[in-house]
């Protein structure tokens, strides 16, 4: 990574670690899943054998939004904000090259998210330790795999998915609409597959679903095999180089409209 990218990085965080109202919603976000588990714990309806089961099925969908959450608003602000406020054009002017704007931009937003998933995930292993201590003692290995192999890569390619998207969009509210609807995928998804479990095989190698898979096989019992985990960390992390490449090219469409004024 080249310095330019990480002055660019830095300079991202620290304007958003100032916008408190930004912080704020991202810090609900993440809570918002563990506060409902918890409520879901104490619902006569899911008491008994079942509880178990309910409580990692609901987290795990949670825990995968969250990861799509946590840096969409500097996706947005970083992006699609700093267009609209027309402070983008006069940075590429700049002898800084694209990929180092793109890639610089992707860092902040991937810390944001990770940073949310790591708030989401403290919830909900609270959550755990309150309601279920032995499923939690029992299944602390599986958890911890789910998180660092599978979750943490997540949001990296969340985080690029959010910057392309962004890239997209020529005002705040239009990025916002747009990356709503990423947001939309994993909670599809990882519902989908808690109502109808999927077979692990080549879906484990996909990202969402896979990691869904794994959580889902370790809970049960039978946890996925490290070299599958690693790989499925590696594949979702090299998915995240399109969507980088293509808000490349995309910003350089800003940079080719200026050069003849300039």
């Amino acid at each position: 990574m080249s310095a330019p990218g990480l002055i660019v990085a830095r300079k991202e965080i620290v304007d958003h670690l100032r916008d408190r109202r930004s912080l704020l919603s991202a810090v609900a976000y993440a809570l918002m899943g563990p506060a409902i588990v918890l409520l879901v714990s104490f619902s006569p309806k899911s008491r008994g054998e079942s509880l178990p089961a309910v409580m990692v099925g609901m987290m795990s969908v949670f825990a995968l939004v969250s990861a799509f959450t946590g840096g969409m608003n500097v996706a947005m602000d970083a992006m699609s904000g700093e267009r609209e406020r027309r402070s983008l054009l006069p940075l590429l002017m700049t002898p800084v090259r694209r990929r180092d704007v793109v890639i610089g931009k992707w860092i902040a937003a991937s810390l944001f998210a990770l940073a949310a998933l790591a708030v989401n995930l403290a919830g909900l292993v609270a959550v755990l330790a309150l309601r279920l201590p032995a499923t939690l003692a029992a299944q602390a290995p599986t958890l911890a795999a789910w998180a660092i192999l599978g979750l943490a890569p997540l949001a990296l390619l969340a985080a690029a998915l959010e910057i392309l998207v962004a890239s997209f969009s020529r005002t705040m509210k239009e990025a916002g609409t747009s990356l709503m609807l990423v947001a939309f995928v994993p909670m599809f998804v990882g519902m989908f597959l808690v109502f109808f479990p999927v077979s692990a095989g080549v879906w484990t190698a996909v990202p969402v679903v896979g990691q869904q898979i794994v959580i889902d096989a370790g809970m049960r019992g039978s946890p996925a095999p490290l070299l599958q985990v690693i790989a499925l960390a590696a594949v979702t992390v090299g998915c995240a180089l399109a969507p980088l490449a293509a808000a490349e090219r995309m910003i350089g469409r800003d940079d080719a409209a200026a050069s003849p004024a300039a």
